[in-house]
């Protein structure tokens, strides 16, 4: 199944009003704005259908140079999870560069037992991949949104159960989702406040994967003045730490 096909099956559940997002619809020309808390309940709730313990939302970077996911949301949220510390990292560059080109799902079984690949490996349509998080058993799926943005969600857990027919559904639900926190834009930029120009660099050379010392150097800025400015506009997006910051900013079209 192609990216367009994946879309096709996303509008088929909304025109059956079998849409997961309430009152969000691809066909509608309004919606209502949706709030992070609201998207992480929804995520939980694909979770429980295919039996999966945890989950995550991630946006890709905008750096072509330094691939890498930025995680908006995950099962502990407002906080972090630990698997998210590794797919936000060096561990998810591969799926980046594959969420660019392809929505094929790729699935990964880390946990040292024999069934947990077989649960994974009926499905025609996705792929194996190397473990996003060391020790656990996963599958993520490639999402598309408006003004090109594109990432991944992800279901972690030693007991997913999924069929070729769940598949297709999960990942129309996926995009959904997805599209709907993308466009948390129009609800949240009247009460953002003002960012500044160097916010917004220091902002945007974290998406791209550089740490406050590289941040530091390439902005001929202390180390001190960076962390100042990421706190400032972590702070200013009402985020709970600088990836959600960075995430955010995504969302908003603040980078690109």
């Amino acid at each position: 199944m192609k990216h367009a096909q994946v879309k096709e099956a996303a509008a088929a559940l909304f025109n059956d009003q079998c849409n997961p997002f309430g009152a969000f619809s691809l066909g509608s020309e309004t919606h209502h704005a949706v709030t992070i808390p609201d998207a992480v309940r929804r995520c939980r709730w694909i979770a429980v259908d295919i039996n999966a313990s945890d989950f995550g939302l991630y946006f890709v970077s905008p750096s072509p140079e330094r691939a890498r996911l930025v995680a908006c949301f995950d099962s502990d949220y407002p906080g972090t999870a630990v698997a998210t510390k590794f797919i936000s990292g060096a561990n998810g560059e591969d799926m980046v560069r594959h969420s660019r080109i392809s929505t094929a799902p790729r699935w990964w079984a880390d946990d040292g037992s024999a069934g947990s690949r077989h649960a994974f490996q009926p499905l025609a349509w996705a792929e194996p991949t190397a473990p996003l998080a060391p020790g656990t058993n996963g599958i993520a799926f490639p999402v598309h949104a408006d003004r090109g943005q594109c990432g991944l969600v992800v279901f972690l857990g030693s007991e997913i159960a999924l069929s070729d027919d769940m598949l297709c559904e999960i990942h129309a639900r996926s995009f959904a989702l997805f599209a709907a926190v993308a466009r948390i834009r129009p609800g949240e930029t009247g009460r953002t406040r003002s960012i500044s120009k160097r916010e917004l660099e220091c902002l945007k050379l974290t998406a791209n994967g550089n740490t406050s010392e590289e941040i530091a150097k390439l902005l001929k800025l202390s180390v001190h003045t960076a962390n100042q400015y990421l706190t400032q506009s972590t702070q200013k997006l009402n985020a709970v730490n600088r990836n959600q910051a960075v995430a955010k900013a995504l969302r908003l079209g603040l980078i690109e």
